[in-house]
């Protein structure tokens, strides 16, 4: 990516409180980085805010980005923020179309790393098909941050065909998820651990939202919701949704999808992945006359390669996720109950 986006030539190599203050240096920051990478026709009229063009029903989402390390296998914190916030808005059955970008930076943080996280950004609006249209940029003391956070927010029209909600879960529908589990979150992970394995293992951070388009596209209603297990990992995400809902789901070890050094990983630290964050992947619940269809067709996508049916919606047991295990034991699953892993996005 840097060869093909060279770093300008700039007479600071460190970021510094006068890069925050709003003059000569913000600028020079602003201009040789921001502007000049992501910029378009919305961006370039330096305003205080965006002036978009929106039609009908449509979804904004924001999110804010904290991890550490900010550079991991697979990733970094630039395009995690994009593909988090893009992938909030497909959750939703929306077409993102615009984001807003802001960072707190550490002083000292070196131009360089701010520039790789500027390029990354800028691949993945490109992948996902979004623009960055405005912004902000603040510069904390040493000690004060954690080199960089970023927020972004994000809006974009809710496809015609699409008709998510919780409220549209039925008895029989199966539990698709996307890919295999745990993978980010194991990344994150094994960097702060300095864990070796026979082959990396790398963030699933990736945009969503063709993906889901397509999905929508061809089974429209029979898609009834959508949604990301990102932190608290597939177990909090089924909980919440059994306990909104009253419904009860039955969900099988034996079809979770998971890479082998990813289970060895979690089982060296004593991790269950069920609780592991995810940043490319997504649980579709789908009607049980279409399920198969779906599961054929998300396995013709690169995201969804790995996709499996996991579990149904039952009758039985209202608002409690049932987990059969390998050997055919059975376990009521629970949210996560505190923080498992401190830092992952």
């Amino acid at each position: 990516m840097q060869l093909q986006c060279p770093m300008p030539k700039l007479d600071f190599d460190v970021i510094t409180l006068g890069h925050g203050s709003g003059g000569v240096l913000t600028n020079k920051l602003l201009d040789s980085g921001v502007f000049d990478l992501l910029g378009n026709d919305i961006l370039d009229e330096r305003h205080d805010g965006a002036f978009l063009e929106l039609h009908g029903k449509t979804a904004f989402s924001t999110d804010s980005f904290l991890v550490s390390p900010i550079f991991f296998p697979g990733g970094n914190i630039g395009e995690l923020a994009v593909n988090g916030t893009v992938n909030d808005l497909a959750m939703c059955g929306a077409m993102p179309r615009y984001l807003s970008l802001s960072f707190i930076i550490e002083e000292g943080l070196p131009v360089k790393e701010f520039w790789e996280i500027l390029v990354a950004i800028k691949f993945a609006c490109e992948r996902a098909g979004v623009q960055v249209v405005t912004g902000d940029t603040k510069v904390v003391e040493k000690g004060k941050g954690d080199k960089l956070f970023i927020n972004t927010s994000g809006v974009g029209p809710i496809h015609p065909k699409a008709t998510i909600g919780a409220k549209n879960i039925q008895m029989g529908d199966r539990i698709i998820i996307s890919g295999n589990i745990a993978a980010h979150g194991m990344a994150i992970m094994s960097v702060r651990e300095g864990l070796e394995f026979d082959s990396e293992i790398r963030s699933d951070t990736t945009n969503l939202n063709h993906s889901v388009i397509g999905l929508i596209e061809k089974f429209g209603p029979d898609i009834h919701l959508l949604t990301d297990p990102t932190r608290g990992g597939v177990a909090t995400v089924l909980k919440e949704i059994a306990r909104s809902t009253g419904v009860g789901m039955d969900i099988f070890q034996k079809d979770l999808p998971i890479d082998d050094q990813v289970a060895n990983a979690c089982e060296l630290l004593g991790l269950d992945p069920l609780y592991v964050a995810n940043e490319g992947l997504f649980i579709a619940f789908v009607s049980e006359a279409r399920a198969d269809a779906v599961l054929a067709e998300l396995r013709k996508d690169e995201n969804g390669r790995n996709a499996q049916i996991i579990g149904s919606v039952v009758k039985e047991h209202p608002k409690q996720v049932i987990l059969e295990s390998a050997i055919g034991g059975k376990r009521v699953v629970n949210m996560l109950p505190g923080e498992q892993l401190p830092r992952i996005c």
